[in-house]
């Protein structure tokens, strides 16, 4: 993961991080965010700014996509969309994006690392701008499939904690739109062709077992579903099984390992416990559905 220092390393604390290594990073909205986005107080945005480190990004308002090619002589075409954790206040930049990133580049997958808009704008809808930015994000590597080597129907989204839910949204309310028309990638669907939410969080009550949240339909156009979770991440096991279940009510291709231990936030750093691994399952799945299937 040789670049991964050199990326991490380069911090401005502004608006989003600057990168010395050779990625380019591609802003979503070049013309400004959507109308009707809420802005960040100046007090809170300062506050937030001096909240970023070598680990955590603790304010976007540009957001935008940093963009991991697969080396030529593994690529695939499958593109994935990283989306950081962070409980919408902040994103684990290198834990729970570049890491990923440079794992799935590996076994040949072109990846784009999510800035989505971090700290919550909306306190009962906190992923409704983020929602936006994802959306974005798919058709944006849509419209670019041909220049960056990917197959526009092999499009997925993978994300951690708040990610994970971000990336459930995404794969749950992709027919609804979001916000105005901006370009011609708007043009284009923003359905995942799959989806891998990694220890996600708020899909219900995580204290006391409940039904899901209202916010969780599923239906047969819900892409096909990675899953992984511990049994010790509070009830999130609990509420990813629900989910599980819903997705095989309507026939809809899923596979969800609940891991013993483990807890939350642990990427794909290793450590004496099996969930450690579960990158190499969630390729394993990716390879089977087809989706690293050179075509």
């Amino acid at each position: 993961m040789k670049h991964i220092a050199l990326l991490s390393l380069t911090i401005a604390l502004g608006s989003s991080l600057t990168f010395a290594a050779d990625k380019p990073v591609i802003k979503l909205w070049p013309d400004g965010l959507p109308e009707g986005s809420d802005q960040i107080p100046p007090d809170r945005a300062a506050a937030a700014r001096k909240k970023t480190t070598e680990e955590r990004i603790a304010f976007v308002d540009s957001p935008s996509i940093t963009l991991f090619r697969a080396p030529r002589d593994k690529a695939n075409g499958c593109g994935l969309i990283i989306c950081p954790g962070g409980g919408y206040n902040i994103l684990a930049w290198p834990k729970e994006g570049l890491e990923i990133a440079e794992y799935f580049n590996s076994v040949g997958v072109t990846c784009a690392v999510l800035q989505y808009r971090v700290p919550r704008r909306n306190p009962d809808l906190p992923h409704a701008e983020p929602l936006q930015d994802a959306q974005r994000a798919i058709r944006v590597m849509r419209t670019r499939a041909k220049e960056w080597g990917i197959d526009s129907k092999r499009v997925g989204i993978l994300g951690f904690s708040a990610g994970g839910h971000l990336t459930t949204m995404a794969g749950l309310h992709w027919s609804k739109p979001t916000y105005s028309r901006v370009d011609d990638a708007d043009d284009l669907s923003a359905r995942p062709d799959f989806i891998c939410p990694i220890y996600p969080a708020y899909y219900a009550d995580e204290n006391k077992p409940g039904p899901l949240s209202d916010l969780m339909k599923v239906t047969k156009e819900t892409p096909p579903t990675f899953i992984a979770v511990t049994n010790d991440d509070k009830l999130r096991g609990y509420n990813a099984a629900q989910f599980y279940i819903e997705l095989k009510k309507v026939g809809v291709s899923a596979e969800l390992h609940i891991y013993h231990k483990g807890g939350h936030g642990y990427g794909i750093r290793p450590s004496d416990k099996p969930v450690s691994t579960w990158h190499h399952r969630c390729a394993e799945w990716m390879k089977v559905a087809g989706f690293l299937t050179k075509k």
